[in-house]
C-alpha cells in the first residue's frame, strides 16, 4: 500500500496518561467510578495539539480489574465515554484480560494496536505510543511505534528503554 494514503497515530493509555490514578491499599489504580475520574492538566490542550498535527488519537488501554470483579465494564466504559465527550480521540482500544489469559490485545504485547492500524489504515512506523508503563512501550516498540514514557515508569524486570520521555502528555507531544 502507499504509504502516502495512510494515516498516522497517536496512541495513548488511558489511566496516568490522560487521567489521574487512585491510590487504592498503596497501590496506584485506574478509577472505578466517574467521581474518581479526572483528567491531568494540559490534556485537552496536547490533544488539541495531536489533532492540529493530522495524527488520529487512538486509546488503548488495559482494564483487567474488570475480569478480576472488581470493577463492572459498565463503569469502564462511562469514563470511556466521558472521555471521548472531553477529548477529541478517535477511538479507545480496550483489553479487559488479565496477564494469566496470554491475549494478543493486553500490553505489552501490540495486539490493540496493529487492530487499530488494520481498522483504520494506520502506518505503524509514523506512530507513536504514549504511556506511563513499561508495558506501553514495549506494545508500541513489538508494533513499530516510536514510543514516549511519561512519568518515572514502573520499573519491573527487562524492558525496552522508549524513544523519548517526558513528565507528563503535554510534554510528550513536544516530541512529536
Amino acid at each position: 500500500m502507499h504509504n502516502g494514503s495512510m494515516k498516522k497515530a497517536i496512541f495513548l493509555d488511558r489511566d496516568g496518561v490522560l487521567n489521574k490514578l487512585i491510590i487504592r491499599d498503596g497501590k496506584a489504580q485506574a478509577p472505578y467510578t466517574i467521581e474518581e475520574f479526572a483528567l491531568y492538566p494540559g490534556v485537552a490542550e496536547a490533544l488539541k495539539v495531536i489533532k492540529e498535527k493530522g495524527f488520529l488519537a487512538i486509546v488503548v488501554t488495559n482494564q483487567p480489574d474488570v475480569a478480576r470483579g472488581w470493577v463492572k465494564k459498565e463503569s469502564v466504559e462511562m469514563i470511556n465515554f466521558k472521555i471521548k465527550e472531553l477529548l477529541p480521540v478517535d477511538d479507545i482500544k480496550i483489553c479487559y484480560h488479565t496477564n494469566s489469559d496470554n491475549c494478543l490485545c493486553r500490553k505489552p504485547m501490540p495486539g490493540m494496536l496493529t487492530e487499530a492500524a488494520g481498522q483504520w489504515d494506520i502506518d505503524l512506523a509514523q506512530s507513536f505510543m504514549i504511556g506511563d508503563r513499561y508495558g506501553d512501550v514495549a506494545a508500541g516498540v513489538k508494533a513499530g511505534c516510536k514510543t514516549i514514557l511519561v512519568g518515572e515508569g514502573d520499573q519491573q524486570g527487562e524492558h525496552p528503554t522508549p524513544d523519548y520521555r517526558a513528565e507528563f502528555l503535554i510534554d510528550a507531544v513536544k516530541f512529536i
